[in-house]
């Protein structure tokens, strides 16, 4: 018999892909449900399946969240006391895209900021290979002068 689930990812799940791997392997199970980032730094899944369709999607979301970086600190899952009409189609919800983005914007000015601060040293990089590179030509000259010389 169809239940409906609900589904709570906890690890370090947001911000790199996680909800687009539950929604297509979601699809491929053929079953309906949604997927969203919380607020607290979950994943929830509201999904709907018989018992062993939830077990394996769930041990699949598991081993291809993994393969792809996510760190999966837990799965709870939890059968609804109730029914839910979700669209047929598996899908992220993608409401909260506008918070998203604006966290990420944060993360990667954070980021260009500790990069900028740490290419001070490619400037003293290239002042060295230039200083070889000159000292280098300067002998390849001297090399040349004495083999027109002969």
């Amino acid at each position: 018999m169809q239940k409906c689930h609900s589904i709570i990812v906890t690890g370090k799940v947001q911000d790199i892909g996680f909800r687009s791997i539950v929604e297509h392997i979601g699809r491929l199970f053929g079953m309906p449900g949604l997927v969203f980032n919380a607020k607290d730094g979950s994943v929830k899944i509201l999904c709907c399946g018989e018992d062993s369709v939830i077990d394996n999607f769930t041990q699949t979301i598991k081993i291809r969240g993994e393969e792809s970086g996510t760190e999966i600190e837990g799965i709870k899952e939890q059968v609804l006391p109730f029914d839910i009409e979700l669209l047929h189609k598996f899908s992220k919800v993608s409401s909260d895209d506008e918070i998203d983005l604006g966290r990420k914007l944060d993360k990667g000015n954070f980021l260009l900021t500790d990069i900028k601060a740490d290419t001070s040293k490619i400037s003293d990089g290239i002042n060295n290979l230039n200083i070889k590179f000159d000292a280098f030509s300067s002998r390849l000259e001297r090399i040349l002068e004495k083999l027109i010389e002969r």
